[in-house]
């Protein structure tokens, strides 16, 4: 069974947020044990990016079981 487009790219939208949410969790982790000058900046805005892709891709799956179940009661 192949999967609805809408949710598979949700799903991948979520994935990548999250390996981008660690990337820049573990560049703000590893600039505070230096303990260095490191502009920590960049990170926290994209961290910021991340959970609004991580929002906006939920979003899609969301609608993408609405439609599903819609089309199951009209079916039904």
């Amino acid at each position: 069974m192949s999967t609805i487009p809408a949710f598979q790219s949700g799903l991948n939208g979520i994935q990548t947020g999250l390996q981008s949410l660690n990337q820049n969790a573990a560049k703000i982790a590893s600039a505070g044990a230096l303990q260095s000058n490191t502009d920590i900046t960049e990170p926290l805005i994209n961290l910021l990016s991340d959970e609004l892709q991580i929002k906006a891709s939920a979003k899609v799956i969301e609608a993408s079981n609405n439609l599903i179940g819609t089309i199951l009661d009209i079916k039904a």
